[in-house]
């Protein structure tokens, strides 16, 4: 299925996975409470609509929840318990599993402890005892339904985060498919960013940053004649100038994109050099964002050992002794230093791109992560 009809498909289903109601039956309820005559009236009122899960108190409903924190729903939780109050066990629970909804009956009215669990516990609601069956019925379908939009929205925004990430990549690739002999250039410009980046120990939101610049570094090129691109011979003043072009085309292209704006500055910069002799803006040293200057290494490394169109791929011995002839001019030192070190891994990553991608991909893994 192309990106195009997959895309079409998953906008054309979202009215129906908003509205989709799961069955109530797949839900599991947890009960809480001290006294075997109220757990037994809980159980009755629900039984048939919910999996039923109970504990005598506090500390064991913390060890149910814990056991089965992938499976409980909703806590219904008696407030007066020994071993635990109630308050402090919802609170306790919150803390485990802050999605769950919980529940709270109780036969004090006090307005200030209350006010306090609601806050502490992140409590959906609190009954007064005795309560209502079918009042505690209605109030735990509500919870439950609450439970489900909450699921729903987080498994549609993973969704369009996937999308987002899939398109990124598509872009990426068919830039690359422009010129034949840059197959592959940006996935692995990327993939040797995040290899320097992560030693450096730069935070998630950074590395973020960094894998969708790395995709998008050469988007700029869309506007660049085949004729130029492909060109197997030297340039000319002309050509060069309109190829010099494409940093300041890419931050053109994606300024309005409010998700890439953050990177937006990378793109232009990433042809600058440590000396102040690159372009666009002639920026020299620190002036140049650290993560252009990351983006810069990788993508010397990929055009040095890559065949093209006026040239063989140069070995990676022989690149990486540019690089080491290099910095300090063309590249920051401390970042050709590390690139240098980390030059093993480097070559086993450049050998088999897509295999390390998948290990080093900050976007790939957050995406699996939030798949359930």
């Amino acid at each position: 299925m192309s990106l195009n009809m997959e895309n079409e498909l998953f906008l054309n289903n979202i009215d129906d996975m908003l509205q989709a109601t799961p069955s109530k039956v797949a839900h599991t309820v947890l009960l809480v409470d001290d006294e075997v005559n109220n757990l037994q009236l809980l159980k009755r009122t629900l039984r048939g609509k919910y999996n039923i899960l109970t504990a005598s108190n506090g500390k064991e409903g913390l060890e149910v929840l814990q056991n089965n924190i992938d499976r409980i729903s909703l806590i219904v939780s008696d407030h007066k318990m020994p071993v635990m109050e109630g308050t402090e066990f919802l609170e306790k629970a919150n803390k485990i599993s802050p999605d769950v909804i919980k529940i709270l009956l109780t036969g004090f009215s006090d307005m200030e402890i209350l006010t306090d669990a609601v806050n502490k516990c992140n409590l959906f609601q609190y009954m007064l005892k005795p309560f209502d069956p079918e009042e505690l019925e209605q109030v735990i379908e509500n919870g439950i339904d609450k439970f489900d939009l909450a699921s729903s929205k987080s498994s549609i925004l993973t969704d369009l985060r996937e999308l987002f990430y899939k398109t990124i990549k598509s872009i990426s690739s068919a830039l690359d498919a422009k010129d034949p002999y840059t197959h592959g250039h940006s996935l692995r410009v990327t993939l040797y960013s995040l290899i320097l980046a992560k030693e450096l120990g730069l935070n998630d939101k950074t590395l973020e940053e960094i894998e969708l610049a790395g995709l998008l570094h050469d988007i700029g090129k869309i506007a660049i004649p085949q004729s130029i691109l492909c060109k197997p011979g030297k340039l000319t003043d002309e050509e060069f100038a309109i190829m010099k072009s494409h940093p300041e085309n890419s931050e053109k292209l994606i300024s309005s994109i409010k998700k890439l704006q953050g990177i937006t500055n990378w793109l232009k910069a990433h042809h600058e050099k440590w000396d102040g002799t690159g372009y666009p803006g002639h920026l020299k040293g620190e002036e140049i964002p650290v993560s252009a200057r990351i983006i810069a290494l990788a993508d010397t490394y990929d055009a040095m050992t890559s065949t093209r169109s006026y040239r063989k791929a140069l070995d990676h011995e022989v690149a990486i002794e540019e690089i080491k002839r290099c910095s300090g001019t063309q590249f920051d030192p401390s970042l050709a230093d590390l690139f240098i070190k980390l030059g093993d891994t480097i070559k086993a990553a450049k050998e088999n791109p897509e295999e390390y991608y998948t290990k080093y991909s900050y976007l790939q893994k957050e995406i699996n992560s939030t798949i359930v």
